[in-house]
């Protein structure tokens, strides 16, 4: 059993190796005979949950530049690896040690321009450095007998906005990509005139949802060309409109006016004056 005062009151030097040590030796006493019933209930798929929302609770901190909030949704986000790795090491398949270990033999591996492996060649790009990554990837991938693929590994469970920015990212690393942002707007604009000649033909629901897929992958490879996280910039759209839509129903409520029985024209011209305000 643990000294239980140790983990609560930690002597020494606080270093990222004695912290992620006292959060490795936590989890262990919560999950032992004597911790937390909670805990010890939990299994990886009942923590799939909880791993999500700590995941967008780091890139809520993240957008709105909360670094304060940031240090403690990181801790989380910790936390779930500890967690699960626990859980699997009870079933006997493998330590957080062992995942500690693999990231870090994976990151020297793919970084030989840093780490020093000899016949490399330099790297002075970003760019480079992401077909390095790739190719080195898909060398592993050869060498263990896998189907080489650069889309192996992208998660299906993915936001789908997100997974089309990554899909984009890793084909571009093969240069099967459009030369310049102005390609891909060009795309977009044929993709949107598709969607209207859809509609418009009246083709069916399965035929217009194939359509909106095509112009939403489009508008995600042109986020990613331009350098903006597509999930990021929506969810930052997603706010601005909740806010301003919160401001139209607070003015009409002010008035005394119900926004179900405005025109559409009425509502317009609260929502312009609100967002004149916004931008002042």
């Amino acid at each position: 059993m643990h000294d239980d005062e140790a983990l609560i009151h930690p002597r020494g030097e606080c270093t990222a190796g004695s912290e992620f040590q006292r959060l490795v030796d936590i989890m262990q006493r919560l999950r032992g005979p004597h911790g937390c019933p909670w805990d010890r209930e939990q299994s990886i798929h009942s923590l799939r949950g909880f791993v999500l929302e700590e995941t967008y609770e780091v890139l809520d901190a993240i957008d709105r530049d909360d670094h304060e909030a940031l240090r403690g949704e990181i801790g989380d986000l910790l936390f779930e690896g500890v967690f699960l790795a626990r859980i699997e090491e009870n079933e006997g398949r493998f330590a957080v040690s062992d995942s500690l270990r693999a990231i870090s033999e994976k990151l020297i591996r793919r970084h030989p321009h840093v780490f020093g492996r000899a016949g490399t060649g330099t790297i002075d790009s970003a760019g480079k450095v992401v077909e390095q990554w790739e190719e080195i990837k898909a060398g592993e991938q050869q060498a263990a007998g896998e189907k080489r693929s650069l889309l192996k590994g992208v998660p299906r469970s993915m936001p789908s906005l997100l997974r089309a920015h990554e899909i984009g990212t890793r084909v571009a690393a093969v240069r099967f990509d459009w030369p310049t942002s102005g390609d891909v707007i060009d795309k977009i604009e044929e993709e949107v005139a598709e969607l209207r000649e859809t509609l418009e033909a009246a083709e069916g629901h399965a035929r217009l949802e194939e359509e909106m897929g095509d112009l939403l992958f489009a508008i995600a490879n042109l986020a990613r060309k331009l350098g903006i996280e597509p999930e990021s910039a929506l969810r930052k759209a997603n706010e601005k409109f909740s806010a301003r839509f919160e401001a139209v129903e607070k003015e009409f409520e002010a008035q005394g006016r119900s926004m179900k029985e405005a025109t559409l024209a009425q509502m317009e011209e609260v929502w312009q004056r609100v967002k004149s305000n916004a931008e002042r």
